[in-house]
């Protein structure tokens, strides 16, 4: 064996000694690095003759590669080693059981929602969608709010492209499903259907929108208008049809109602509506949950109806609100910021 075949069996002697890539390193650096033997035997042939540097160069080329290999081998090796080391310790036990998902449920919200239309829903009303990008005419106009009217300070709103805005409440579904029903008698009266026109018994829930943002305000928030037209619906059906959902809804026919006199602009006469528990937390207390009143002239009218025949009453009520009171939540945000610990409670 030569010299030059000596050192190659040297290091690769060293490498297989090695049981670390830092061992393996310095290893390395005795063979190939700066002052390596390889490098040594390099610099070595400046003073061979160009022949001597040709065919000498070309052996000690020959142990480089070889050493380079065995270097290499050894760093895969390692490197292998170590992997195998890594998976045996994150091995999975595949015959475990598996980590069932958590079963979902409604938003308290929509609870609420899904409660107040059974009720309404049991009292002979109907269920309205309608668009949340809302016209100026159907959201102030047509509710008898026009352009210069100061009822409209109070609804700041978002405003879009080409006039329409985030619908601030949910009444005009007031007169959406009024000129549709409208539509529908006359077809059937061009028919030869029955004259006398159906009583619109409606109920409107949906998303509103308007700048405010605190403990009890979002600026996204959920509303629910209800409308009852006929030829004979009194203030006294309202009191009736209100009173009885609220002592339905919260379960107790103690609760206390007050009709407040207020003004709302597309009724009157108008009143919001106060609620007192009988015993708990809030009792005692005169608690506002709902606007109400006799649907104004005007806005029949643009309903497509005769006011001096039709006449009715319409109220607004926010669920988020209700939902607070039925379940003791005294801070707004919390059901729309995603807290899983804190909506799993009502699942």
């Amino acid at each position: 064996m030569n010299e030059l075949d000596s050192l190659v069996a040297s290091a690769q002697a060293l490498f297989a000694q090695s049981n670390t890539p830092a061992d393996l390193e310095n290893a390395k650096a005795q063979f190939l690095g700066k002052s390596g033997r390889i490098t040594a035997l390099m610099k070595g042939l400046v003073a061979l003759s160009v022949e001597e540097k040709k065919s000498q160069g070309a052996v000690i080329n020959v142990a480089k590669q070889a050493i380079e290999a065995a270097l290499q081998a050894r760093r895969q090796a390692l490197a292998d080693a170590e992997l195998d080391i890594q998976l045996k310790a994150e091995a999975l036990d595949v015959t475990l059981p598996g980590r069932t998902r958590a079963q979902g449920g409604l938003h308290p919200v929509s609870i609420t929602l899904e409660r107040i239309e059974s009720i309404f829903g049991s009292m002979g009303f109907e269920v309205a969608q309608g668009p949340e990008i809302e016209t100026d005419w159907f959201n102030f106009t047509a509710l008898n709010t026009p352009e210069d009217h100061p009822a409209r300070s109070m609804h700041d709103t978002f405003y879009v492209e080409g006039g329409y805005l985030l619908r601030t409440h949910t009444s005009p579904m007031q007169i959406r499903h009024a000129v549709q029903h409208v539509k529908r008698h006359q077809a059937l009266l061009n028919a030869g259907g029955d004259t006398r026109m159906p009583e619109i018994r409606v109920i409107a829930p949906g998303r509103t929108y308007r700048v405010d943002s605190d403990a009890t305000h979002s600026p996204m928030f959920h509303q629910c208008e209800g409308l009852w037209i006929g030829e004979d619906v009194s203030f006294k059906d309202l009191k009736v049809v209100f009173t009885d959902f609220c002592r339905t809804f919260f379960e107790t026919d103690d609760l206390v109602l007050r009709f407040r006199p207020s003004f709302f602009p597309f009724t009157e006469p108008s009143a919001e509506i106060d609620i007192q528990f009988p015993s708990g937390p809030l009792a005692g207390r005169w608690l506002e949950v709902a606007g109400s009143g006799q649907v104004h002239p005007n806005v029949v009218r643009n309903m497509g109806l005769d006011p001096e025949r039709y006449i009715g009453f319409a109220f607004g009520m926010g669920p988020d609100r209700l939902t607070m009171l039925r379940y003791g939540v005294n801070d707004l945000r919390l059901f729309f910021d995603g807290d899983i610990r804190f909506l799993s409670q009502f699942q």
